[in-house]
């Protein structure tokens, strides 16, 4: 039985990875008095005198809504909201088992910016965070940035989870060669939902945490480099390419990678040959994120002389997982109270990253996703950077 074959039999065992549990006694007449009528009556009439308790009395303070509408699951495209529902189980299994945090998959028929926007408002009381996840480019963008003013930190894990791990293996690669970003030529194919927020984090765009912006970086989708005003750019690759090619160098994913330093795929499968490696600048470092076939195999990738090679897959060193942020992302948030999520936030987690590996090497550039301790370290510095930040609730008197 392969592994596909083995998650379906215990899907079916388990009929799914979650569920909800009373954190009240309920055995006698006084303990139901107490969790239900009449008790309830009074924490209702303390939040409706001040909202702010709700994070203190209700799960409020301490549960994240994880919103899909099923129009970009993993590798496997549009398969709608019924299907998406096993990876946002999973995704709030994994929350409540590195953070501590009680997650809710919420998938939704919804497609259009607007209907996912209304809903996700609406169900914003119930909840002190919302992880968006797995909803399809471009309309991510437009979805995360108008949720920004409704109170509570609301992010899309495959834009930014994956930019801050992949920053943090940046860094630590840099910390083997002995070498700063800013001398660091960079290369990232894909422009979709994570290559925009890569993009800003590598540029250190909107932040006041300490950062040093890669000397030089350019961007790529399948028709090559991007540069602004290029004919059938999107409005957010026009952005990309303002910030990074104002030049309006032109060329395709192999003239970009002559003489590169480090080459970022969030792409597809098999585009680079061993050669292309071959073709980029002394101790190429290879991160190749497509799953669950990179755009160059490790083997291959070494082959052509990469130093350093990470993939999105267990079953190779250097594995590059969103589980080492959004744990404790989130948790930082609730911890703090914050209302949105910074940039500043994002970078004080690439800096919990990078330091949970004290000596990295060539095979260990990043901590192992059972880790323990990643999340904690995440959750206190995004705590820390929110209250630098000023965007926080002030704790009830």
């Amino acid at each position: 039985m392969d592994i596909y074959e083995e998650a379906l039999a215990r899907h079916e065992e388990t009929r799914g990875k979650i569920e909800v549990r009373s954190r009240m006694r309920l055995e006698t007449q006084h303990d139901l008095s107490l969790a239900y009528t009449p008790g309830v009556a009074r924490p209702c009439e303390v939040i409706a005198a001040d909202p702010s308790r709700s994070w203190d009395l209700t799960w409020r303070g301490r549960t994240v809504a994880v919103v899909s509408d099923g129009s970009a699951v993993l590798g496997l495209g549009d398969i709608g909201p019924m299907a998406s529902l096993p990876v946002m189980e999973g995704k709030a299994a994994l929350f409540h088992e590195f953070a501590g945090i009680d997650a809710v998959p919420i998938v939704i028929d919804a497609h259009e910016p607007d209907e996912i926007v209304s809903i996700v408002k609406a169900i914003a009381p119930t909840f002190g965070g919302i992880n968006l996840e797995d909803i399809s480019a471009p309309r991510c963008f437009e979805i995360e940035d108008r949720l920004q003013d409704i109170g509570i930190p609301v992010l899309h894990d495959d834009q930014h989870g994956t930019a801050i791990v992949l920053l943090a293996a940046v860094v630590n690669a840099a910390r083997v060669l002995k070498t700063t970003l800013g001398n660091m030529s960079v290369v990232l194919n894909g422009a979709g939902a994570a290559g925009r927020a890569i993009c800003n984090l590598l540029l250190c765009k909107d932040t006041d945490e300490a950062c040093i912006p890669v000397g030089k970086l350019r961007v790529c989708d399948s028709k090559g480099i991007l540069w602004p005003g290029r004919p059938g750019n999107t409005p957010v690759k026009d952005e990309i390419g303002e910030l990074t090619n104002p030049d309006a160098q032109r060329g395709d994913l192999r003239d970009a990678l002559r003489g590169a330093n480090v080459f970022i795929g969030v792409s597809r499968g098999n585009l680079l040959a061993a050669e292309d490696v071959r073709a980029m600048g002394s101790n190429p470092i290879v991160l190749a994120m497509a799953n669950p076939t990179p755009e160059i195999l490790p083997e291959e990738a070494k082959a052509g002389g990469a130093v350093i090679v990470g993939t999105g897959r267990s079953d190779f060193p250097n594995q590059v997982n969103n589980v080492l942020a959004f744990p404790g992302l989130f948790r930082g948030a609730l911890e703090a109270r914050a209302k949105r999520f910074t940039n500043s936030m994002k970078f004080a987690a690439i800096q919990a990253i990078t330091g949970c590996v004290e000596e990295p090497t060539p095979n260990h550039i990043l901590p192992t996703p059972f880790d323990r301790s990643v999340a904690v370290r995440v959750a206190d510095e995004v705590a820390a950077a929110a209250r630098r930040a000023g965007v926080c609730y002030e704790p009830a008197k």
